[in-house]
């Protein structure tokens, strides 16, 4: 597979995206160049603001599909009315000659506030509303009386719109780039991708030594980063395709969410990866040709035809014959190291069970006319706001409402000639949720300062040739597209670079580009300046602190996923618990990013790596946890009688977890021993009671056994397993029922030790932590958590 294995080809194919979207970005500032500068004067009095144009280009044409071209018309119509209808009342009311500077600058930041409220409001449709509205007060407050209050909010409008329009027909010609097509191009790279992984793995499962076998093994981990890479940007296209099929009637409909139908092997195909890393030698003992054969019939029936049908008309067939490659398995493994390859075909058997699931597609009968209706209903709901007051909400309106206002005030008072210069990169970079601050400003910053010099460099050589100032720009733009996708500047920085670039080569009227470049890059300052006091004023908590206290609440829904595993039917506590661990899962991610980005200043630096393994140990229990709810779901299914032999063992397994789980949970919010111990003495408790009471129950904690240990509670769970098949053999009579079974009790038994064996990983990752901020300290979990729990019953 070269679009994968080859750096080549990777490379390839990254210069023709940043080729394309360069080609796109290049094409609708042409169009605003051109009739900025060569259009009738009438229009050009009209477009009175083609600085904004650019701007609204840039916002919209990064990286865009057509789709996004529609829904940025909309999002801008959205935003006008939004913005600009208020203004032109205000301005018409008192007037602009009435206005000053302190007068313009809450005008700004009110008007901020209203947009910037509500919570449905799509990011792009507040940030045009809110460039929109530092333009029409501050230009209104500088030119006077000059100012006609109709008027003057229209040619914003217009200048929006021009735009807006530039990028449609930059997405448009020559060729239409369509979200459909990269849709249906990238699964079909996703599909071939897992067929390739799939028969790496199929390859190290039937190694005849552990060298070949991880060989496969670290080809199929090379595809499933790639394969990482390639789902989001199908998720991201599925949500434009929406906008794409109302005005192309002539699409074919298709299937809905095939991102979600492909992610749905993953599952599996890390299943199987987990099991062939756990396996202790290869080959495998339970390896014969009739395994090997319905493993190469399963690995042939994955297909794109199978997942996503080319034709919508047509639902594709399941899968022919029933792939029987678990046939020979009749019995439970007599030892825990023959579970990895056990629990490899039951990964297998539902990768089967997926591909035999027949694909739902978009039915035919449905009309165009219904089909459109639907589409435009729901993009409604999901552009317009709704007035939900939350916490959340309110302070990131309230941050941009103080933060506009301030960079209006603050550069009104710098220079009134060029004071919008710092309110508009405030308005345009707006983001509702949490960012590293100091990191996306300096990296703002720095993309405003390369751009404009690379502008006023620009001007100076093509100084006579404006024709040629605009083909200057596109080595530019080729340029921006590599840094929006670089780590060093990503997309603030990129973004940054390329508007100050763009505004210097396409200004008109603004004087020589030397003193107008340093006059923005003054006022950007300003504008930047005020975003960080106001963010550090209003967010005083520091991504660090709020990955500590996401990690605890992970660690805590971890623990209510363990202690809702149950045999006994009905159970469905399980998954509800798991999406809540996936969830918190997430926010700590995100958390460990801007903690990583923040700089450190007079604290103890962040240990990312400590935290990026405690959310690998954790993505791989949310794994397993999946897992075993498969294999209960099929355990459940038998009689309670029979279940109950191995309950006893399951208890012990979710004993031995949650006490330790319980425990990291509690210590990991613990910043400060000496801090600990110090409060224990102020209120005069001791621990060494609670340590007494407490020193059985943490004694069965996972860190506190060793591989005998946990070998001697999987092999008790295995011949009560056996004793269970045995009992189903004497009253079923049933191979075809047997067998499902033994391959679930065994997946489940695998599932229990690998819980195990993560957990004492997390214990140690844990304790690194804890060691990392208490140097000084002697570091053991279960002391600090009898002290924990001394303090909390003193108090």
């Amino acid at each position: 597979m070269a679009w994968v294995l080859g750096h080549s080809d990777g490379a390839r194919a990254q210069w023709q995206s940043c080729l394309a979207s360069a080609f796109r970005t290049a094409l609708a500032c042409t169009i605003v160049g051109c009739s900025t500068f060569y259009a009738p004067p009438s229009f050009q009095n009209l477009v009175a603001f083609p600085a904004f144009s650019y701007t609204t280009v840039i916002l919209i044409v990064t990286d865009a599909r057509l789709g996004d071209t529609f829904r940025g018309c909309w999002l801008a119509l959205y935003a006008t009315v939004q913005s600009l209808g208020p203004a032109m009342l205000s301005l018409w009311l008192i007037g602009p000659t009435r206005f000053s500077r302190s007068i313009t600058a809450l005008a700004v930041a009110l008007g901020a506030f209203v947009v910037a409220l509500p919570q449905s409001t799509h990011l792009v449709s507040k940030r045009i509303a809110l460039g929109q509205i530092v333009i029409v007060y501050v230009i209104g407050f500088i030119n006077g009386n000059h100012t006609e209050p109709i008027m003057h909010p229209l040619r914003v409008a217009a200048s929006t719109a021009v735009g807006v329009l530039a990028c449609v027909l930059a997405l448009l010609l020559p060729i239409p780039r369509l979200a459909l097509e990269e849709v249906k191009h990238n699964c079909a790279l996703l599909v071939e991708n897992a067929s390739e992984r799939l028969k790496h793995l199929v390859e190290a499962f039937c190694a005849d030594d552990t060298t070949s076998a991880r060989e496969s093994i670290s080809r199929a981990k090379s595809l499933a980063s790639a394969a990482s890479k390639l789902l989001p940007l199908v998720k991201r296209c599925q949500e434009i395709m929406q906008w794409e099929r109302p005005p192309l009637k002539f699409l074919k409909p298709v299937c809905n969410n095939p991102g979600e139908k492909i992610q749905d092997l993953e599952v599996p195909l890390r299943g199987m990866e987990m099991a062939l890393m756990s396996n202790p030698s290869f080959p495998t003992r339970v390896f014969d040709e009739e395994l090997k054969d319905g493993l190469l019939k399963l690995q042939n029936n994955l297909s794109l035809e199978k997942i996503i049908p080319n034709n919508s008309l047509t639902v594709p067939e399941s899968i022919e014959q029933e792939i029987a490659f678990v046939q020979t398995l009749d019995n439970i493994p007599p030892t825990h190291q023959d579970l990895p390859s056990f629990f490899f075909l039951f990964c297998a058997q539902i990768l089967q069970a997926k591909l035999s699931t027949k694909t739902t597609v978009v039915q035919n009968k449905l009309s165009t006319e219904d089909h459109n209706s639907f589409c435009f209903r729901k993009l409604l709901r999901s552009t317009s706001p709704r007035f939900t007051l939350k916490s959340q909400n309110f302070m990131s309106a309230f941050k941009c409402f103080l933060s506009l206002g301030l960079s209006v005030f603050f550069g009104l008072i710098y220079s009134k000639e060029n004071g919008f210069w710092a309110g508009l990169p405030v308005a345009i970079s707006f983001s509702s949720g949490r960012e590293a601050t100091f990191r996306v400003t300096n990296l703002k910053a720095q993309g405003t300062v390369l751009g404009t010099i690379y502008g006023v460099i620009g001007c100076f050589v093509f100084e006579r040739f404006v024709p040629i100032r605009f083909l200057s720009l596109l080595p530019w733009f080729i340029f921006t597209s590599f840094l929006q996708r670089s780590k060093m500047y990503g997309q603030a920085g990129g973004i940054s670079a390329v508007i100050g670039a763009i505004i210097i080569l396409g200004r008109k009227k603004f004087g020589p580009p030397s003193e107008f470049a340093i006059a923005r890059i003054a006022e950007t300052f300003i504008g930047l300046s005020c975003s960080i006091m106001v963010e550090l004023l209003l967010q005083p908590t520091r991504a660090s602190t709020l990955a500590k206290i996401n990690l605890s609440k992970s660690l805590g829904a971890l623990y209510e996923c363990v202690n809702s595993l149950s045999l006994q039917a009905g159970k469905i506590y399980l998954e509800e618990n798991r999406k809540s661990l996936e969830m918190n899962l997430k926010e700590l991610r995100k958390f460990v990013g801007e903690a990583e980005a923040e700089p450190n200043f007079w604290f103890l630096p962040f240990n990312g790596g400590c935290y990026h393994k405690l959310s690998k140990s954790l993505s791989k229990m949310v794994d397993l946890l999946e897992f075993s709810a498969y294999a209960m779901r099929v355990l459940q299914q038998e009689k309670q009688e029979a279940v109950n032999r191995i309950d006893c063992d399951l208890e012990l397994f979710k004993k031995v977890v949650c006490s330790s789980i319980k425990c990291v949970e509690k210590v990991s919010l613990v910043k400060s021993l000496p801090l600990l111990q110090k409060e224990l003495e102020r209120n005069k408790i001791s621990n060494d009671i609670e340590l007494g009471k407490t020193q059985s129950s943490h004694s069965q904690r996972a860190s506190c056994l060793d591989e005998d240990e946990i070998g001697k509670m999987v092999s008790s769970y295995l011949q009560h397993s056996k004793e269970v098949v045995e009992k189903m053999n004497v009253d079923e009579g049933e191979e075809e029922v047997k067998r499902p079974m033994v391959l679930s009790l065994s997946a489940f038994g695998f599932c229990l030790s690998s819980l195990v064996r993560e957990t004492r990983e997390i214990e140690a990752q844990i304790k690194e932590l804890v060691q990392w901020e208490n140097p000084s300290s002697r570091v053991n979990l279960s002391e600090i958590s009898c002290m924990i729990d001394a303090l909390q019953k003193g108090i």
